[in-house]
């Protein structure tokens, strides 16, 4: 697979994770999922909801599923799409190793896409996974860089290590979302739209064809990274996100619980990575 070659640096760099996932004030079961492997060709591991490693040898993958759907199939789809990640993102590197060289787009792409199948079948064959669908959003780290997939309202921020300015690398899969990019309504109207949370984007449902957005981000020490559903930002605003992630004690954690207190009418999950 071809990668970018690595940022300059003295040694090699870590990450530190935290992650965490609330029902909220008044759905009845949590229909997110999130997750955090370390792999390589050979072997893979899944990560705890906090930790540290070095990026040295092996690499990192962190995601966020939010999950739709009747009775408890939005939660199955959600937890279905994580566990899909952890055979296929690995094959990857088996893959280099037999001579398949790709783009990480490409990579990721084929993810997605194979998610999306698992999702759509499992929809069409049994009733109580009828019309099951999930946003995803995913970050691949190596030295270095940070290759991302998404799809659906799920969203993943950068932070660089110099500015306390939030980037949302994602787009929303929403026409509100479109609106609010091409500038017909503003931040409070992209916030109370009755449709908000209306997706034109996600893997499975009744989506024929998969077009998730790819995209790398040369990534340094002191950078931090935030994947979380949109039950988090209901409940934060950039700025309030940005003070937490700067704080002593900015942890998925604690990101969760002031999210859920402000608001609560979701499902909420965050998963912070810092590069230190």
């Amino acid at each position: 697979m071809k990668r970018q070659p690595p940022c300059p640096a003295k040694k090699t760099a870590s990450l530190q994770w935290s992650g965490c996932s609330d029902i909220g004030k008044v759905r009845k079961n949590n229909e997110d999922a999130f997750l955090g492997l370390q792999f390589d060709a050979r072997e893979i591991f899944r990560l705890g909801k906090f930790g540290e490693a070095s990026l040295g040898k092996q690499d990192f993958a962190f995601a966020v599923c939010d999950g739709m759907g009747g009775a408890k199939a939005g939660e199955y789809a959600s937890q279905i799409a994580v566990e899909k990640i952890t055979t296929l993102l690995p094959r990857a590197f088996q893959q280099t190793a037999s001579g398949w060289n790709a783009g990480f787009s490409d990579v990721l792409i084929e993810l997605f896409t194979q998610v999306h199948r698992a999702l759509v079948y499992l929809g069409s064959s049994y009733e109580e996974c009828h019309g099951m669908q999930t946003t995803m959003s995913l970050c691949w780290f190596t030295p270095g860089w940070m290759y991302f997939g998404h799809i659906g309202d799920s969203r993943i921020y950068h932070l660089p290590r110099k500015k306390n300015v939030l980037m949302q690398l994602t787009e929303d899969d929403t026409h509100v979302g479109w609106l609010f990019r091409n500038g017909k309504i503003n931040e409070y109207e992209l916030r109370t739209h009755p449709r908000r949370n209306v997706l034109q984007r996600a893997l499975g449902g009744g989506n024929q064809y998969v077009d998730p957005q790819a995209g790398a981000v040369a990534c340094e020490r002191g950078d931090i990274f935030l994947l979380c559903t949109d039950g988090l930002t209901d409940g934060l605003h950039d700025p309030q996100l940005v003070e937490i992630l700067r704080a002593k004690d900015g942890s998925a954690q604690k990101l969760v619980e002031t999210a859920v207190k402000n608001s609560g009418r979701d499902n909420t999950t965050a998963l912070v990575v810092r590069v230190v």
